[in-house]
């Protein structure tokens, strides 16, 4: 779809995995949806519109399925749970006052057979039932009334979720206990038993089970609520000739701020005025505060020092960087991952065909069971509604992929892409780029070698008036060096780069070439002179650049770009794994073999020109096997596309991080390690909560369906059968929070909180 909009929206009443496939199914049935990807664990969809102003169209269709929805705003807090935590609460404790004299003279007089005859001689069998219906009554139409306003009108939509479950089970034990209290004469004999006690403990259960969910899922979105936390909420802002303290929501682009000692950056700008050291941890975990001072950058949500510093607000809102990563944290964590599709596949049946294995349960007890096989038939047929657990399997994918992601997040490694995590787990291959990847980025002239009659000062002048109209980290290296020897550089004119191999200038005297042993072969200038210095540079993985005039070799300028202190445990810690680990550079031979030899790396591949890189990333694939490959410069983006796994360090270039699927925000390979990590915890636990959850429902189903009576075994009561269901969910989620406990291999230099 063109110009696709993306929409995060928050739905309320999903309370379970059938849930989720009725919500995706109503929003991919409108017109103007491309696409809809649907989590229960942050009750919130992501969805793809042809224009946002469309949105209204999907939020009636969302309330008309009865789920209500409404749009996230960007400035917006995160949905707080807490009220939703507390009255859920509130209802726990007031059902289970209800039913507990309820379970207490029905089941205590089962366990305790003097309490039976206590409770019949002084208060009666028939008032003790008529005191027991008016409890579970007070139960059901208060605490336990959501089960049957969300479960009776999806049952009667043909589309029955979790609360039609509860719904029936309940009202079919409740009911048949209001008939052997006020009509038993209608009964079989010996069948007018009293099931409230089921009915009030069941509510009882579930609602806690809902509660301890309820706050598990809080748990599970901690780390988004502590970057969104990162913001402060006001900003000290200069107008009217003084400083005035304004909301957030009040700055505008072109606004001048001023961060006082210890306060936070409220929006990404520029400074103006000042000069101070800014902490910076929470974005790239590096601990050394950043000096910052007239035309440099600051970031929302860093922390201003000891100095006083005015900037001019750059980028507000939704486009600072912080509420960048915000959106791609949330947006992994909204993610659907390819092994959720069978699950939704399954969850969205499952009910309907719980309700039919129900219905089967009760008549063959009715039909084969002793007597009375009324009583025996409601009770298997009721435990067969409450066991069954979708919510389990609802929520055995999202929750996992919400606190991984989170966990990674404070890591400082962001999965923009969700389905990321599924393939990171898979990588065979990680192919990785030299230069600022491996090495610091910041390259320096380490020695320079001239023909007879000229002088070093005169060389660099000549190559830095050259590389000043390039970008290129080699480049600004000579430039740097010419700058430090305070060298004035001249104008070129006519200047033509020519990628991965050198740059080209016309002057009204030269002609000039600047670049490699290879660009000067290819304009005739022989480089004999200067190849034993050039291959003795190499060998010390040092980068040779050639500077020729009127097509004559005249200079070799060497560079060297230091490997990054991280590099050698990160690359050792790779091949731990049993990862092939392959560098690919456009360094001679020479140069990027000495580099992996001190390094270790399996394989290398040299001469690369930067079109040529998504080449060998796809050479690398081929026998399916899958590559990860981790890069950082502008020249990066159709390589990190072409991987099974685009990951672009976060000192990289805005295109190459647009184009990646894992951003680690440090400036090294540590991130790579982590996001490795978090990948394999996660989906190994994805793989426990789902095999909890299907194994739960396919061995316990059965024997609340009374498999077991045949065999000596029991027949189980509707109140364990809750009490399962219960913790089923409770099971998953918890799992999913012991992410929240993993420690990085590499040790993180800080958090983002």
């Amino acid at each position: 779809m063109a110009q696709a909009t993306r929409v995060q929206i928050d739905i309320t009443g999903m309370n379970c995995g059938s849930c989720v496939g009725r919500v995706e199914r109503a929003l991919t049935d409108v017109p103007d949806v491309a696409e809809a990807s649907v989590n229960l664990a942050s009750e919130s969809a992501l969805v793809s519109l042809a224009s946002k102003g469309h949105v209204d169209r999907v939020l009636a269709a969302l309330n008309e399925a009865g789920y209500p929805g409404s749009v996230r705003q960007a400035e917006a807090p995160r949905r707080d749970k807490s009220e939703e935590i507390e009255n859920l609460r509130r209802s726990v404790i007031l059902a289970a006052i209800l039913a507990a004299p309820v379970f207490f003279a029905e089941m205590g007089g089962h366990l305790y057979p003097p309490l039976h005859h206590w409770i019949a001689a002084n208060i009666g069998l028939g008032t003790s039932h008529v005191l027991q219906f008016l409890l579970t009554a007070l139960i059901l139409i208060g605490p336990g009334r959501q089960f049957y306003q969300l479960g009776i009108p999806s049952l009667l939509k043909g589309a029955p979720d979790m609360n039609a479950l509860v719904a029936l089970g309940t009202l079919a034990a409740f009911g048949f206990s209001v008939v052997a209290t006020f009509a038993p004469s209608i009964l079989p004999a010996g069948s007018a038993n009293v099931y409230y006690e089921a009915a009030a403990v069941i509510v009882v259960l579930i609602l806690f089970g809902r509660y301890l969910e309820a706050r598990a899922k809080g748990r599970a979105g901690d780390a988004i609520a502590e970057l969104v936390g990162l913001a402060p909420k006001t900003a000290r802002v200069l107008r009217g000739g003084g400083h005035k303290d304004v909301p957030i929501s009040d700055i505008a682009v072109g606004d001048l701020l001023q961060a006082r000692p210890g306060e936070r950056i409220a929006v990404d700008g520029v400074v103006t005025k000042g000069s101070s050291y800014v902490d910076e941890a929470m974005l790239t975990g590096e601990p050394v505060p950043a000096a910052k001072g007239a035309g440099d950058d600051v970031i929302a949500g860093t922390i201003n020092g000891q100095g006083v510093l005015t900037y001019r607000a750059e980028k507000i809102g939704a486009e600072t960087v912080l509420a960048r990563i915000v959106a791609m944290v949330e947006e992994a964590q909204g993610a659907k991952l390819p092994i959720q599709a069978l699950v939704d596949r399954i969850t969205l049946w499952f009910v309907p065909a719980i309700i039919g294995v129900a219905v089967v349960t009760f008549g063959i007890w009715l039909l084969f069971g002793p007597s009375p096989s009324l009583i025996s038939a409601i009770v298997a047929s009721v435990s067969v509604l409450i066991i069954a657990c979708p919510c389990a399997m609802g929520l055995a994918t999202p929750t996992s992929i919400v606190v991984g992601t989170g966990r990674a997040a404070q890591w400082h490694v962001l999965f923009r892409r969700g389905d990321a995590l599924q393939r990171l787990q898979n990588v065979d291959v990680v192919a990785l780029d030299k230069t600022g990847t491996l090495t610091m980025g910041r390259p320096e002239v380490s020695g320079i070698f001239v023909a007879e009659g000229l002088e070093e000062d005169e060389v660099l002048k000549v190559a830095a008036s050259v590389e000043q109209h390039s970008e290129h980290p080699l480049a600004r290296a000579i430039v740097d060096a010419a700058q430090a020897r305070g060298l004035a550089l001249c104008q070129s004119t006519v200047v033509t780069a020519h990628t991965g191999r050198g740059i080209e200038a016309r002057t009204d005297e030269h002609h000039i070439h600047l670049g490699s042993g290879r660009f000067m072969a290819d304009i005739g200038a022989s480089t004999q002179d200067f190849e034993q210095q050039a291959q003795t540079a190499a060998l010390a993985g040092q980068t040779p650049i050639f500077l020729a005039v009127a097509g004559r070799c005249l200079a070799l300028i060497l560079v060297s770009d230091q490997l990054r202190d991280t590099t050698p445990a990160a690359i050792g810690n790779l091949k731990a794994r049993g990862l092939e680990v392959v560098m690919i550079t456009g360094d001679t031979e020479a140069t990027a073999q000495a580099i992996a030899r001190d390094l270790g790396i399996d394989r290398v591949i040299a001469g690369v020109l930067p079109e040529g890189k998504s080449e060998a990333i796809r050479a690398l694939q081929s026998g399916q096997r899958s590559v990860a490959f981790v890069g950082d410069g502008i020249n990066d983006a159709p390589a990190l596309a072409q991987a099974d796994v685009g990951i672009a360090i976060g000192t990289g270039t805005d295109v190459a991080i647009e184009t990646a699927d894992v951003v680690p925000m440090s400036p090294d390979l540590n991130g790579v390690i982590n996001a490795l990590d978090v990948s394999k915890a996660t989906m190994r636990n994805i793989r426990q909560n789902l095999g909890w959850a299907f194994g739960y429902n396919v061995l316990l189903i059965p024997v609340a369906a009374g498999v077991l009576v045949p065999f000596g075994g029991p027949l189980l009561s509707p109140m364990l059968a809750a009490g399962a269901m219960a913790l089923s969910s409770v099971f998953v989620v918890t799992n999913a929070l012991r992410l929240r406990l993993l420690r990085p291999a590499l040790p993180s230099k800080g958090t983002l909180s």
